[in-house]
């Protein structure tokens, strides 16, 4: 089975644990996403979306900087730990469980919609794209991530990362889903978005458990990060 969705429940227990590695692979990312998406947004008091959250690692980063939060994902089971952890850590996170092509959020409620790790995954691109355009505030900015579609990203992410090194449960990406950085444009664009910059997402290093860390790359060939921005209220 590929694109299997059902991990994020399945080790939602566990979530906040770092007995998983590819938990732990995921929470390794987060910082090297922020890192660049820093650099875009002041977080402070911006009502932010962190759609996709599953068990709220950049939610609570996300929260760390100031803004405030509200996460959704589909994965009820990871939406519960999500909920458990603010609760132990303090963090005032609102989490939803729902789908990014119907989101329950009402028009032009967000100053910035944060998706990462998602848009490989989703069943409606389209649709995503044009609930993220209606539930930003005019100039708000989403801030994404995901995979590019190519021979060398399936070596990378599945037969490496899946298959070999067990960086990822095997079945977690499909292929098929995975996104050229030219069709998203279009996709964010016929949306009603603003195409921004894009960078390359990768390894740059390695702790002391032999996990990966990630960072900004100069080639998109793999992972690659962006913005797109809702054009001002004419």
């Amino acid at each position: 089975m590929r694109n299997d969705l059902t991990i994020y429940d399945d080790v939602a227990d566990h979530w906040w644990s770092d007995d998983i590695r590819w938990v732990r692979t995921l929470k390794n990312l987060v910082p090297g996403r922020l890192s660049w998406f820093d650099r875009h947004i002041d977080w402070a008091d911006k009502q932010v979306l962190d759609l996709g959250c599953a068990g709220g690692f950049m939610a609570e980063a996300l929260a760390n900087r100031g803004a405030r939060v509200t996460g959704i994902d589909p994965a009820a089971q990871a939406i519960a730990a999500a909920r458990a952890h603010a609760r132990a850590s303090g963090h005032d996170i609102a989490y939803d469980v729902g789908v990014g092509e119907a989101l329950p959020h009402a028009d032009e409620s967000f100053d910035a919609v944060v998706c990462v790790d998602v848009l490989e995954h989703v069943g409606d691109l389209e649709k995503v794209l044009t609930e993220v355009a209606r539930v930003l505030r005019p100039g708000g900015l989403l801030l994404f991530d995901t995979i590019n579609r190519n021979p060398l990203a399936r070596l990378a992410t599945i037969t490496m990362a899946e298959d070999t090194l067990r960086l990822l449960p095997r079945g977690t990406h499909d292929p098929a889903l995975y996104i050229k950085p030219a069709e998203l444009r279009g996709a964010m664009m016929r949306a009603g978005l603003v195409p921004g910059p894009m960078t390359g997402l990768g390894p740059r290093g390695i702790t002391r458990r032999g996990d990966p860390t990630f960072g900004r790359l100069p080639f998109k060939t793999i992972l690659y990060m962006g913005i797109a921005r809702k054009p001002e209220a004419i």
